[in-house]
């Protein structure tokens, strides 16, 4: 029995730092905790009897912000006996045992392939007083055969693989997540479609590399396929996907995009560099050519795609004229948005030993001027969508300003965010529900829609986010080619948030 005392059940709260593969295993953390009878705790309860922190390693700073927090938590602990905190992710992965030697009041460690421990190890390090340390070094069970609570009524991610088989120089992950291994597309299908039954309106299929999907079973077309099978599925109204790498992009999957009504036309497209010497250095094996190839394409069969990225500035070696090939690519490609990172040096990865490792005030220089590039491009790509009626997702914390504003926020189908005025709607939108607005205004990062919304379609997610309930969806079993529609789980214990 899971209890802080007699009759009342343990509370839990789930930290999440990094990636949306984070985002997605700290749904399944949550659903395994509810599953074995733990109730989640209010944001605002400082004292929680369970703290799992779900890590990420792929920045500098990771283990400074990890145990910066543990020790914030160490009076808390030591003034709330019965208190237990778990570290998982991927910085678990890479620290194991050293977690407990630098902060001997956490009580479980556990890895990226044994997120299903944890509940075990919980009730194993509090019975023995001891902390428990577990780490497996390959997956024994597909995290989708976990039980989710889902964080959004409207919104759900779907896992299609889990690994990577590539070897960028500078990545951890392959070292911490393994090599990629593919669910079937039946298993696939039977998790959208579960979800879709509970009336969630947009999946985003994720995988460290999801346009290699396929490559377990030997059928190269296979992620195509998959996203025309999404389109056979009634009630889904959007699909996306994140992220593919542009080595394995093939020309059927832009066909699929183009063809498949519900697939959106939004593509994240990793770039790194636009410097062919430093792509190899990379060891990402694609070239500018390549890429900016595969961005016309692209817009050929889809002229309203937004197309954004990822860039990594000052990776050792990285020269001004590698630098200035980058502009030029970003100018080339107008990114509708771009995430964009300093090099940081992760140990463990071979550009972490690299020669010609910059120094930071050079970085930050050429991080600031890629960042103005970025915002000149994507401003005047957003102010072309003036004028335009766009259709808007109603999200949930989208919108900081829209309490002050009176504006709600969500995003139009190409993945862009509108906060919209509601008009004489106010008070009759929910998230979840449908509005089609005209932008009247353009930001380098957001559109505004001042005008009272052209129309607004109520949803069951919106129904399910008035209601304040989220999706719960079972494990969804590896090797069957069909899964039906999980039964009706009463409302969770508080309200919904969005992911």
């Amino acid at each position: 029995m899971t209890t802080a005392a007699a009759g009342s059940p343990r509370t839990y709260q789930v930290r999440t730092y990094g990636c949306q593969m984070n985002v997605h295993d700290s749904e399944r953390i949550s659903g395994l905790l509810e599953d074995a009878g733990y109730v989640r705790a209010a944001e605002a309860d400082e004292q929680p009897d369970v703290v799992v922190f779900n890590t990420c390693a792929v920045r500098e700073n990771a283990d400074n912000r990890l145990y910066g927090n543990l020790g914030h938590l160490r009076p808390v602990k030591a003034k709330h006996p019965g208190m237990q905190i778990a570290v998982g992710g991927c910085l678990a992965q890479k620290d194991r045992g050293d977690i407990v030697r630098k902060a001997p009041w956490v009580d479980v460690v556990f890895g990226t392939h044994n997120i299903g421990s944890l509940p075990a190890m919980l009730d194993r390090a509090r019975h023995n007083a001891a902390a428990e340390v577990e780490i497996l070094e390959s997956l024994e069970v597909f995290p989708s055969t976990l039980p989710t609570r889902r964080e959004s009524t409207y919104a759900g991610w779907v896992s299609i693989s889990v690994g990577c088989n590539n070897t960028c120089t500078f990545c951890i992950v392959p070292s911490l997540r393994g090599k990629e291994k593919d669910r079937r597309p039946g298993d696939i299908l039977s998790e959208v479609r579960a979800l879709v039954d509970s009336g969630v309106l947009e999946v985003t299929l994720l995988g460290q590399n999801v346009n290699s999907y396929g490559v377990e079973f030997g059928d190269r077309y296979a992620f195509g396929k998959l996203l025309r099978a999404c389109g056979d599925i009634d009630g889904l109204e959007r699909v996306r996907f994140t992220s593919p790498h542009p080595k394995d992009f093939t020309d059927d999957v832009i066909a699929a995009m183009a063809e498949t009504p519900n697939v959106c036309h939004s593509l994240h497209m990793p770039l790194q560099s636009g410097s062919d010497d430093v792509l190899r250095a990379m060891r990402r094996s694609y070239r500018s050519e390549r890429y900016l190839g595969i961005i016309s394409k692209v817009r050929a069969a889809m002229p309203d795609a937004a197309i954004t990225t990822d860039i990594i500035v000052g990776f050792p070696g990285e020269t001004e004229a590698d630098f200035a090939r980058t502009l030029d690519v970003v100018r080339e490609a107008r990114f509708s948005s771009a995430f964009t990172f300093q090099y940081s040096k992760r140990p463990g990865t071979p550009a972490a030993t690299m020669d010609g490792q910059l120094p930071k005030q050079v970085v930050q220089e050429r991080y600031e001027r890629l960042i103005a590039c970025v915002e000149e491009i994507t401003w005047a790509e957003n102010k072309k969508l003036v004028g335009e009626t766009v259709e808007v997702l109603v999200a949930v914390g989208e919108g900081r300003k829209d309490e002050r504003t009176g504006r709600m926020s969500g995003r139009a189908r190409d993945g862009r965010l509108v906060h919209f005025a509601t008009g004489e709607l106010a008070g009759r939108i929910r998230p979840g529900d449908i509005v089609h607005t005209v932008v009247t205004y353009a930001a380098p990062h957001h559109l505004n829609a001042d005008g009272a919304p052209l129309a607004h379609r109520r949803t069951r997610a919106g129904d399910a986010a008035e209601a304040g309930q989220v999706p719960r969806t079972p494990g969804v079993l590896l090797g069957l080619p069909t899964v039906g529609a999980p039964a009706a789980a009463p409302a969770p214990v508080g309200g919904c948030a969005a992911h």
